[in-house]
């Protein structure tokens, strides 16, 4: 019991921090760890730029791997709506006949093999033995690995493609010349690479939310950014996601100060459907309508998936928020239903990234559904096209980017 209540504790003061982080909490205690914070944000942020300035003085060298690489990522931390982008990326890619890899560093995923610190340079500097293989989380043919080891992204991403591997290492161009070589791939996708400096792309994709672009500005761990907002320079492509159709003036004349040529897609996660977890049952999301329904999610940003539901005229009676990339106990699965049956709800919704998380053994006292999302390009699907021509027919694409 204590050690629960510990538990219990320890998750309000991280909920806290990161309520604090996003600028959701007010009041003293808020404006302290705010300014505490805020000096850390500046020892990240010298930390960075150093980093960046070595990389670009050559002093440390990124690796080529003789591969086209495709980078996706953002400036900010969680809630951009990567993976549905990389997704949408990868299958364009692998229809137009690319033998697609995507690197991810599989964020919380647990290792196959318990390798301490201690070991990991006893086995580099003192044995000599060469590092284990990345995680293969697909084959292309085959799911080998579930969200715990893979992680949930490349989980999600390796079930919604097949035909494309999916690897899973921090070192992202060790998993990289796997893929070469053990697959024959030709295109490498690095989801979450913005900032994975070893190895460079060909094309850089950056991801901003439009309905939060930058936070308030500040580095971490005061703010969203991981980078400097004048890092918008490095984007070949800027995708605007979580877009509403609304032009933003003001967010695209900032984005073309800082890299004046570059084309903007916007683009929108669109609901599809409600999908059973752990069965086959699929609803329409007119389902939604006037129906009392509850919600749980363990995302970065919890406020954009309720609208959803909202959206679709759901009376959303119960909701319960979880730190991004929770992994859901019994014991938590048990107090939500518990709580979810007696306001008499008719179901329950999550997120399919939350899903991945869940037992595929567990029961529900009432039905369990995830919201899928796809990707719709709103503005720029020919700058899209643009950009996987270029990977896919580099002749074709420096033909359009000269007539342009």
């Amino acid at each position: 019991m204590a050690v629960s209540r510990f538990k219990k504790s320890l998750t309000q003061i991280e909920e806290f921090a990161v309520d604090v982080f996003y600028d959701r909490r007010r009041g003293k205690r808020a404006y302290a760890l705010g300014l505490f914070l805020y000096g850390l944000s500046l020892i990240f942020g010298f930390l960075a730029r150093l980093r960046f300035f070595l990389y670009k003085k050559r002093i440390l060298k990124d690796q080529p791997l003789g591969c086209l690489v495709v980078v996706v990522g953002n400036l900010t931390v969680g809630g951009t709506g990567k993976t549905p982008v990389v997704e949408k990326f990868a299958r364009s890619l692998q229809q137009r006949g690319r033998r697609v890899a995507i690197l991810s560093r599989g964020y919380k995923s647990k290792d196959l093999v318990k390798e301490s610190a201690f070991q990991r340079l006893w086995r580099k500097f003192v044995t000599g033995d060469a590092p284990p293989p990345p995680k293969i989380v697909s084959d292309g043919e085959r799911v080998l690995l579930d969200s715990e080891y893979a992680g949930d992204e490349p989980y999600m991403l390796a079930r919604n493609l097949p035909g494309v591997v999916v690897l899973v290492d921090k070192d992202r161009v060790k998993s990289g010349t796997f893929a070469i070589r053990e697959f024959g791939c030709d295109t490498l996708v690095l989801d979450d690479g913005f900032q994975y400096l070893p190895l460079k792309g060909r094309l850089n994709l950056l991801l901003v939310d439009k309905s939060n672009p930058f936070g308030n500005r500040h580095l971490m761990p005061r703010g969203i950014l991981r980078e400097p907002v004048r890092h918008l320079k490095r984007a070949s492509y800027v995708f605007l996601t979580k877009s509403d159709g609304i032009p933003d003036p003001e967010l695209e004349s900032l984005i073309r100060q800082h890299n004046p040529g570059v084309d903007i897609i916007e683009c929108a996660h669109k609901p599809q459907f409600l999908q059973e977890v752990n069965g086959e049952r699929r609803l329409p999301l007119d389902e939604l309508l006037q129906k009392r329904i509850g919600a749980f999610s363990g995302i970065a940003v919890p406020e954009s998936f309720e609208g959803f539901l909202r959206d679709f005229g759901a009376n959303l009676l119960y909701t319960k928020r979880f730190l991004d990339h929770h992994r859901f106990d019994t014991e938590e699965l048990y107090e939500i239903f518990k709580e979810a049956s007696a306001a008499e709800l008719d179901f329950i919704v999550t997120t399919e990234k939350d899903a991945v998380r869940i037992p595929e053994d567990a029961e529900f006292p009432l039905p369990l559904y995830f919201l899928r999302l796809e990707i719709e390009i709103l503005r720029g699907v020919e700058d899209f096209d643009a950009a996987v021509s270029k990977i896919c027919f580099p002749e074709e694409g420096r033909r359009r980017t000269l007539a342009s």
